[in-house]
């Protein structure tokens, strides 16, 4: 990362279960970037939320409870990864009572524009973000920014496995979520477009590095 006259940020966004987390995290390896996750920063509001008797629904109160948590990187961990409060993403987070809610949370245009302060911060020395709005809001300026895709029985399928859980029901929440932030989340931007659906992660991560290094030149 040193030596960069600009940091470099690559923004990946896409819906749940097209393979989002597995692109970024292999990518902020190979450019020597850290990894954000930042599903995981409105999950652990959802966490606190639950765990603090917080309606889902009460912006003031979700608010409050962000301002108070700490997101920071670890930078002893290759990629360097978030961290919250000091500590690595509590197992809790992938619960189904925090899947269920955390739309539900991320609706609130106050908590989106704290959380994207503080994503802004956490990239500020060059990262691989993936989220949901990263390359329309929060960098719109990334020199690359990708749109993941998947169609949904890829995507539940997928999900499903990752929770153990049933595909039915999986999919079924996938399709909720997939409504809500229709709803609430600005329509997304990119540069490059890749349907995952028949593609492996190797395929997937080939594709996006051969792109990086299109608009970026010579990388690390």
């Amino acid at each position: 990362m040193e030596g960069r006259a600009n940091p470099l940020v690559v923004a990946i966004d896409g819906p749940a279960g097209s393979g989002k987390s597995t692109l970024a995290r292999r990518l902020a390896l190979e450019l020597d970037l850290p990894y954000v996750n930042t599903g995981l920063m409105y999950r652990a509001v959802t966490l606190e939320a639950i765990r603090q008797g917080v309606d889902p629904d009460d912006t003031e109160g979700l608010t409050r409870l962000a301002a108070g948590l700490r997101f920071d990187l670890d930078l002893d961990l290759r990629p360097p990864e978030l961290r919250i409060d000091g500590s690595p993403p509590d197992a809790g987070l992938m619960s189904p009572e925090v899947e269920e809610t955390v739309s539900r949370v991320a609706r609130h245009p106050a908590l989106r524009a704290l959380l994207r302060d503080e994503q802004r911060r956490l990239g500020a020395g060059g990262a691989v973000m993936e989220g949901r709005d990263i390359g329309s809001v929060v960098f719109p300026d990334a020199p690359l920014r990708v749109l993941l895709g998947a169609g949904p029985g890829e995507r539940a399928a997928r999900r499903a496995l990752e929770r153990k859980g049933g595909e039915t029901e999986v999919s079924a929440a996938i399709a909720a979520r997939d409504a809500e932030d229709e709803r609430n989340v600005p329509p997304l931007e990119a540069d490059l477009e890749v349907d995952s659906t028949h593609l492996n992660p190797d395929e997937v991560l080939a594709i996006v590095l051969a792109e990086a290094h299109r608009r970026i030149g010579d990388l690390p």
